[in-house]
């Protein structure tokens, strides 16, 4: 059934955890990346644990004392690990594309806010061909890094909507402290990078198992 345009809703989603099951190769570029370095390579727990920043955020997370060279080095080999092994996009998890499809045809405007660079969304978009599926995203090379507000706070103003009309979707704390920042509804999912009970403490409206289940909630 078509919604009537006044009750549209602006759904956003974090990409990697949420969307696509690509925690694992985030996790092992990371660690590739630290060797190339001769950094200590932090596990997959602590490498997974970043997912969702912006990438220098991330990698100053994971190495408190690093330069700036550094921090610049270290990106240039992650990105061109990932590339290499994002020749073949990542799996999404189940129930993805059918819901966000149902969801497009419901006439929900659909976002993304992910620590993704734009190169790295617009390729994953592409390859899954769903270039057309969203109505709008926000990049952490082309923004501030979650768990800042400011992503959020731009697709709001691109759709002309209040918080109260949106929903965010996510997988990590990040997603989760983003939206309580910019005074927005959310909705935590249970399969990706952080705990269940992490992501609690956000108060979010559900936290889900299942992504169709996301529908209950909107």
């Amino acid at each position: 059934m078509t919604m009537p345009a006044s009750s549209k809703k602006l759904i956003i989603f974090d990409w990697d955890g949420t969307l696509s099951d690509s925690v694992s190769r985030i996790a092992r570029c990371i660690q590739l990346s630290a060797g190339d370095h001769l950094l200590p390579a932090p596990s997959f727990d602590q490498a997974k644990d970043i997912i969702g920043l912006g990438l220098r955020e991330a990698i100053l997370q994971l190495f408190p004392h690093a330069t700036d060279d550094l921090v610049s080095a270290f990106a240039t080999t992650y990105s061109a690990h990932y590339r290499r092994q994002d020749s073949s996009p990542c799996e999404f998890f189940p129930q993805v594309l059918d819901t966000l499809t149902l969801l497009h045809q419901r006439n929900y405007l659909l976002a993304v806010a992910t620590g993704k660079s734009r190169a790295g969304l617009d390729r994953v978009l592409t390859a899954t061909n769903l270039t057309t599926m969203f109505h709008g995203s926000r990049c952490a090379d082309e923004t501030a890094s979650k768990p800042q507000p400011l992503m959020l706070q731009e697709l709001l103003a691109q759709f002309d909507l209040s918080p109260d009309q949106a929903v965010m979707v996510g997988d990590t704390e990040f997603d989760m402290e983003m939206a309580v920042n910019t005074d927005m509804p959310r909705l935590a999912v249970s399969y990706g990078a952080h705990s269940v009970d992490r992501l609690l403490k956000y108060h979010p409206l559900a936290c889900v198992d299942q992504f169709s289940e996301i529908i209950n909630y909107l």
